[in-house]
């Protein structure tokens, strides 16, 4: 039955045709680590001579896709070794976020250098926390190691949890709670689900924040608690579980898969850029995804299967550029280029009074005021989050339509303008509080008035963090998610300025408490100014309108 599930599977996938007849699965292998605990592990052999290996360590079980992923890549001809990280499904000891994973991935990589099929030579496939467990391990696993594929992931997820020094508070408390419920009854799971996810959505409106993981899980999670506890930049807690420093020793072909509204976007290319900077010319595509859409997983398994064909089985694979993206909006469409990011010229979108949006700088101005009450934070509506049915591109305007948001609307485009790279903003902002999030969004509003997010970010605000003026004005640099999109004539471009996205970022009190137990909310007025002194901008990587689209 199993296999006829692969062979349908591979029929609506487009996959390469099978190159091994029978599959012999052995489950619950036993791999004992340095500690003296063990990892369950399964093992998905071809019949074929002198296959190569593939390694995915996950700890979200081995059954449902990522068992059906194992025989798909094993009937192609790889030795499939799944293996539960410790702590779920059946491994012993505690599940540790990234502490473990560099010690377990070596362990296991020795347990794989004894078994009689080894013939030297493996690769890694995963998406997210599955590709956190690449990174671990890919420095030391030096020339053994050769063809790696890392998925919507990164090496480091420092700067993701805390981006714009804020917290991401929705993908967080919901990894916890999806992680604890991987251990409840199946139906108990589904009923929770069907009711909406009452509990996490009452912890995330909850405060203090270290006492969220309870409202949401029922339990105390310690990894929820430390990161609250460890967010400053030089916190020595982070230092063992990031694994970007090394990357310059990584030798295995690394290709890369994410979609512009994925979580670890940002942090993705900035392993992207160190693997060039050393000299290494990983694959990367990035396509209309988020962390969770079908159509990335569907990407995914193509461009690995070629990734390790070429590189892991000596097959060779269709020839494609070096980076492909989709670039989005109407007329828009795949994209190959030849480095990340491409050629373009950088252009200041000006903040305007009227909350007009131009590339002409502005004039002398009054500042827009706009009052931000914690206790009624601006909600976040779509973008980059953990749960692919919450994610992505939606219509804007409800909460454009509050009034702690502050709009800056371009005037309908003649042509099409292109925007591929790197996105960010200068926001001059003046608050009566010393504690405040700046949080900036591009969108795109059709014909119909419709107002569908670009990307965006957001920057916490602290004092001594940024200079002020004399008469009191911070110049806040707010990085946002980098894009490719396209505006169609009749389009606008859309700035929004507010002070947050809750619950993607946790609030900002307003009053410098600590992160996990802050309590206390404090309401007040800030002023954006767009002025000679004070040009407000959006700045765009503006590339010549392509005339041809990828197939």
């Amino acid at each position: 039955m199993q296999g006829v599930v692969t062979r349908l599977a591979a029929a609506a996938l487009r996959l390469p045709a099978a190159q091994a007849r029978r599959i012999t699965v052995t489950r619950d292998l036993p791999v004992r680590v340095r500690d003296g605990v063990t990892l369950r592990t399964d093992h998905y052999a071809p019949d074929l001579p002198g296959a190569a290996c593939v390694l995915i360590r996950t700890p979200y079980g081995r059954g449902g896709p990522v068992r059906l992923l194992g025989r798909l890549l094993a009937e192609r001809g790889y030795h499939v070794v799944i293996q539960s990280c410790r702590g779920t499904f059946g491994s012993g000891g505690e599940f540790a976020p990234l502490v473990h994973e560099r010690d377990d991935g070596l362990d296991t990589l020795d347990w794989l250098r004894r078994q009689p099929w080894w013939t030297g030579a493996f690769g890694m496939f995963g998406a997210s926390y599955q590709g956190f467990v690449q990174w671990a391990l890919a420095a030391e696993a030096a020339d053994e190691l050769r063809a790696m594929v890392a998925v919507v992931t990164a090496s480091a997820t420092r700067d993701s949890t805390y981006a714009g020094e804020s917290f991401a508070l929705d993908t967080v408390l919901t990894w916890a709670e999806l992680l604890q419920a991987q251990t409840v009854p199946w139906l108990a799971r589904q009923w929770e689900l069907k009711r909406g996810q009452p509990r996490l959505t009452r912890a995330l409106a909850h405060l203090p924040l270290a006492e969220a993981d309870r409202i949401a899980t029922g339990a105390t999670v310690p990894f929820f608690q430390e990161w609250l506890r460890h967010h400053t930049p030089d916190a020595d807690y982070w230092r063992t579980r990031i694994f970007g420093d090394r990357i310059a020793e990584v030798r295995a072909p690394v290709a890369m898969v994410s979609g512009w509204q994925d979580i670890f976007l940002p942090a993705q290319l900035d392993d992207y850029a160190r693997l060039r900077a050393a000299g290494a010319r990983p694959r990367l595509t990035i396509g209309p995804w988020t962390h969770g859409s079908p159509g990335l997983l569907v990407a995914a398994l193509r461009e690995g299967l070629d990734w390790l064909d070429e590189h892991l089985a000596g097959r060779p694979a269709p020839g494609r550029a070096p980076v492909r993206v989709h670039v989005g909006g109407a007329g828009g469409g795949w994209r190959d280029l030849p480095d990340w990011p491409p050629p373009a010229e950088p252009t200041r979108w000006h903040l305007h009074p009227g909350r007009a949006l131009a590339p002409a700088p502005p004039a002398g101005s009054a500042p827009d005021r706009v009052h931000y009450d914690p206790a009624d934070p601006t909600p976040s509506l779509g973008g980059p989050l953990l749960v692919a049915q919450r994610a992505g591109a939606v219509d804007n305007r409800p909460v454009e339509a509050r009034p702690d948001v502050l709009t800056y609307t371009s005037a309908p485009l003649d042509g099409p303008v292109e925007v591929v790279g790197p996105v960010r903003a200068e926001i001059h902002v003046r608050s009566e509080l010393s504690y405040l999030d700046v949080f900036v969004r591009l969108c795109d509003v059709d014909r119909r008035g419709r107002s569908w997010n670009v990307c965006d970010g957001l920057v916490r605000v602290a004092p001594g963090r940024f200079p002020r003026d004399p008469s009191g004005v911070v110049r806040v640099p707010v990085t946002l998610w980098p894009t490719a999109h396209r505006f169609a004539p009749g389009h606008r471009l859309r700035v929004q300025v507010s002070g947050g996205a809750h619950p993607r970022y946790a609030r900002n009190p307003g009053t410098g408490e600590p992160l996990g137990t802050a309590v206390t909310l404090r309401a007040g007025w800030r002023e954006v100014l767009h002025d000679s002194e004070h040009p407000s901008a959006l700045v765009l990587p503006m590339v010549p309108v392509a005339s041809t689209v990828a197939p």
